[in-house]
């Protein structure tokens, strides 16, 4: 089965960075593309970065130019590396494996003004 353990939340003042993994097993890890998504208090949970098998990458709007995700296929492991942050980045962090439903337990990230 497949499981994903997020890491690396925290607190952190704006301006601040922070690096999150996923350390993902139950998958032919480097044939599956990788996203990691966010929810904030009272608002939906959204696709923040995506990267492909072949490590093409998307991003939101939002992260665009501070935040960049990566993989490393030997580790299993997608990272999402977060660079000047700002309060509204303030979220439970989640990965998730392309067109499966299955979701880690999260991290929460929290960025102070």
């Amino acid at each position: 089965q497949v499981q994903l353990v997020e890491s690396g939340g925290g607190l952190v003042q704006a301006g601040g960075s922070l690096r999150l993994s996923c350390a993902a097993s139950g998958i032919i890890f480097s044939r599956n593309g990788m996203g990691w998504y966010r929810q904030a208090a009272g608002k939906q949970r959204e696709l923040v970065a995506g990267i492909s098998s072949g490590g093409t990458t998307t991003y939101a709007d939002s992260v665009k130019g501070r935040f960049t995700i990566s993989r490393d296929n030997a580790k299993n492991t997608v990272y999402l590396q977060m660079n000047n942050m700002k309060p509204e980045d303030t979220a439970v962090y989640y990965c998730r494996v392309a067109g499966w439903t299955v979701w880690g337990q999260g991290t929460q990230v929290t960025v102070s003004s």
